[in-house]
């Protein structure tokens, strides 16, 4: 398993686990700095992380991110729906 790292040098393995990449950039942007960080700050950490990794690597995120974006986008979509008939 590869490891790339955070600019603060904080490791992070490369296991195909989109969730530990997601609480990596918390703990790394929005905890260290508390709550005080932008759009830019949080890009900036993101593309430093995708920089690191090939293409392969980038491909198998992008599904996953994708795949996980859709569910839950299907259960907004969901919860709006009951909200709407339970009226």
């Amino acid at each position: 398993m590869r490891t790339i790292s955070t600019t603060n040098g904080v490791p992070v393995d490369l296991d195909g686990d989109l969730l530990a990449i997601m609480e990596a950039l918390y703990r790394e942007v929005t905890a260290r700095r508390e709550l005080d960080r932008s759009f830019e700050d949080m890009m900036s950490e993101i593309t430093h992380l995708i920089d690191q990794m090939d293409d392969t690597e980038r491909r198998a995120y992008l599904l996953e991110s994708l795949f996980l974006n859709t569910v839950r986008y299907e259960n907004d979509k969901l919860e709006a729906y009951m909200k709407k008939i339970s009226k």
